[in-house]
């Protein structure tokens, strides 16, 4: 569905993404993990063309991004990022609206569109459909967020950190409906974050960035048990720290 090809980002003197090369199968979720300024985010807006590369190639379901206009491929990527964006004079209705009229669909399939999408993202029509973004908590604002980047029934859908800012409980909540969503919709999906839970719940494949080029690239499992670096092998092993000092806290005596 997605190849890159010794893709690179420059600005100025410096190479924010360094020949990156990788492919993402049909179905499948690809995260991007490392840490601030490692070129994930770059990447991710390089897809559709949100930044322009300055070098490699980027393929679309086997068609070279570069020969589709910026603006219809935008329009067939769902994205999807951490300040949700929506729009405050608009509903919630009219927010997730908004591709598919641009797109000329006729107001009974947008309509339609809309009730599906909450049903999906487990918010009644009834009760949200008309409400105003700022009516709506932050976890509410997000699955409002990712309803209207599956409007226009994309394929390929991409998200930056979308769950970043939302407090823990609402985040695993999110997560867990973003993985049923994905399943019953068959998405392909490329997901940027730092946080390596949420990398190991969500992801079939890996790839880990570091200083803009690509250090490995394989399943959860894979990394976790064959690290290719220092680097990667840090990164792993903080979640198990982490679970390990929780299990601590749990033995301790009262």
């Amino acid at each position: 569905m997605i190849e890159l090809v010794q893709l690179t980002k420059q600005f100025g003197e410096t190479t924010a993404v360094d020949q990156l090369s990788l492919t993402v199968a049909r179905g499948e979720l690809l995260v991007l993990l490392g840490g601030s300024g490692c070129g994930k985010t770059t990447t991710l807006k390089m897809i559709n063309r949100l930044i322009e590369p300055s070098a490699g190639e980027i393929l679309i379901d086997g068609r070279s991004a570069t020969a589709i206009p910026a603006y219809e491929l935008r329009r067939r990527i769902g994205y999807c990022f951490q300040q949700v964006g929506l729009f405050p004079h608009m509903t919630v209705g009219e927010n997730i609206a908004i591709t598919p009229a641009l797109l000329g669909w006729d107001r009974d399939r947008v309509a339609a569109r809309v009730e599906t999408l909450l049903e999906l993202v487990e918010l009644p029509p009834a009760t949200f459909r008309d409400r105003w973004p700022r009516e709506l908590s932050g976890g509410q604002q997000q699955r409002v967020g990712v309803a209207r980047a599956l409007a226009a029934e994309p394929e390929l859908l991409l998200l930056d950190e979308p769950f970043g800012a939302l407090d823990p409980l609402t985040r695993d909540r999110l997560q867990q409906s973003f993985r049923t969503i994905r399943a019953q919709l068959g998405l392909t999906a490329v997901f940027v974050t730092h946080d390596m839970v949420e990398a190991l719940i969500l992801a079939d494949q890996i790839a880990v960035m570091h200083d803009g080029r690509l250090v490995q690239l394989g399943t959860p499992s894979e990394l976790m048990q064959h690290p290719a670096d220092d680097y990667v092998r840090e990164l792993m092993a903080t979640p198990l720290r982490q679970a390990e000092t929780v299990e601590a806290l749990t033995r301790e005596s009262p």
